[in-house]
């Protein structure tokens, strides 16, 4: 089959990135890359132009750079808790998927995140706290930390921060009923 070189003006998923010269099929590049915009026949004034579209290109990687860095910091500050319904033997009725995690990213910090950018071997079953790797770009990987607990465990901490805060404003309100009556004496 006859082929021809072009340069790209754009990424092309599967081909490569703007100003990449590559090799394609006399079709392929008539019918769909050149209508469209996304390439150029390489001739000595697109040569010229070559480093404009070069230059293009590292601003643009170095946004996405920055963009995802500035991600990953957000990332590694967060902690979320996902709770699971548990049976009595303590064995996870649910599991804690990528996608979870992706709506939790989306929801907390308002990231949208590729669910396969998160490496996950398997859903996560159990409980405690766990550590998962996010790859936001070639050159930079998130490390997400959070805590799986049981719905009966959540219920119980909620619970016992209730009575805590409650004692606490009986306290709080004790001693500053005590100092008004003795300024009321006075």
């Amino acid at each position: 089959m006859p082929s021809t070189e072009i340069i790209l003006t754009e990424n092309v998923p599967g081909l490569g990135a703007e100003a990449d010269i590559v090799k394609v099929r006399r079709g392929y590049a008539r019918n769909y890359l050149l209508p469209r915009g996304k390439a150029h026949e390489v001739t000595p004034a697109a040569l010229r132009q070559l480093d404009a579209l070069k230059h293009k290109r590292a601003e643009r990687e170095a946004g996405e750079l920055n963009e995802a860095e500035e991600l990953a910091r957000r990332i590694g500050k967060a902690r979320f808790v996902f709770t699971l319904e548990t049976g009595e033997t303590g064995k996870a009725f649910g599991s804690v998927t990528a996608q979870d995690i992706v709506n939790r990213l989306k929801n907390e910090l308002g990231a949208e995140i590729d669910r396969h950018k998160i490496v996950l071997e398997r859903p996560i079953k159990d409980t405690g706290e766990h550590e998962v790797a996010i790859r936001l770009h070639h050159a930079v990987t998130a490390q997400l930390v959070f805590q799986v607990k049981s719905a009966e465990e959540r219920k119980t901490e909620e619970a016992s921060a209730g009575t805590e805060d409650a004692e606490k404003r009986k306290k709080h309100r004790f001693f500053r009923r005590k100092k008004e009556e003795k300024k009321e004496t006075k």
